[in-house]
């Protein structure tokens, strides 16, 4: 896949991500935004796609925030359908993937950055690190679903501590409040996030995927554990069931194919 913004490409059923604004700290720019949405698109329905490693290039930062340039001048209607065309088509879509998705935080991850992240499924930070949502520096708040995320996983009072201060904080706080699963040294990232979807490569994927729909359901204005049961339902339906069975009673290992 040739993109402008972003570099892609998929060994040993893994989608690697990068997007390569360098100059720009990785901005999110409109372009970048539908390139983002592509790929994403393709990984949903791609076969040979069992996860996904969403990065930043350079050394400085992940994504630094949204090109503020390009909506400075946007009036109230323009800038919902900003933030609605944005969550549906990459922050939404992405956390809605049946696809685990993993941010590794290499650098800098602000405003849209630190948004981006957090749609993902599971975070990785490199140890030098710095994070935050700085949008009410510019009489904004956050509109990529960062109000609601933050929330989710690090509770509300942090979130809004965060939020209306507009404080960064380093990966060893992000870590302790939960913001970020693992912090790592920068050279240990993609090998740490590799190591847990080669791990998750071996589980049943559509058992995987269940799995993600069920968690991403109990924070959404779903029932829960509604999706969760018929979730489970459906797994008795599938080939993988019945190898995962026969592989424990056989006392093998299961080889799942994803029907």
């Amino acid at each position: 896949m040739e993109y402008q913004n972003l570099i892609s490409t998929v060994k040993e059923n893994i989608l690697y991500v990068t997007i390569n604004r360098e100059k720009a700290l990785n901005a999110l720019n409109k372009d970048t935004l539908t390139e983002l949405a592509d790929v994403i698109a393709f990984a949903e329905k791609s076969s040979e796609v069992r996860g996904v490693i969403l990065t930043g290039a350079g050394e400085k930062a992940f994504v630094a925030g949204a090109d503020i340039k390009e909506f400075s001048d946007y009036n109230g209607e323009q800038g919902e359908e900003l933030a609605k065309r944005g969550n549906q088509n990459v922050f939404n879509a992405i956390e809605g993937s049946s696809k685990p998705f993993i941010a590794a935080i290499n650098g800098f991850a602000l405003g849209g950055g630190l948004e981006l992240a957090m749609a993902c499924h599971i975070r990785i930070a490199a140890d030098n690190v710095k994070l935050g949502l700085p949008e009410v520096t510019l009489g904004l708040i956050p509109g990529y679903g960062g109000t609601q995320r933050l929330t989710q996983l690090v509770g509300k009072g942090k979130a809004i501590e965060l939020i209306t201060t507009a404080n960064m904080i380093n990966a060893e706080e992000a870590e302790r409040i939960g913001l970020v699963n693992y912090v790592v040294p920068k050279t240990d990232l993609i090998p740490k996030a590799e190591e847990i979807l080669n791990t998750i490569k071996l589980r049943a994927p559509l058992a995987v995927a269940a799995a993600i729909k069920s968690v991403v359901a109990s924070f959404n204005e779903t029932d829960g554990y509604l999706v969760e049961t018929q979730q489970f339902g459906k797994c008795f339906d599938t080939d993988d069931f019945k190898e995962g069975v026969a592989a424990f009673v056989e006392k093998r290992k299961s080889v799942f194919v994803g029907k």
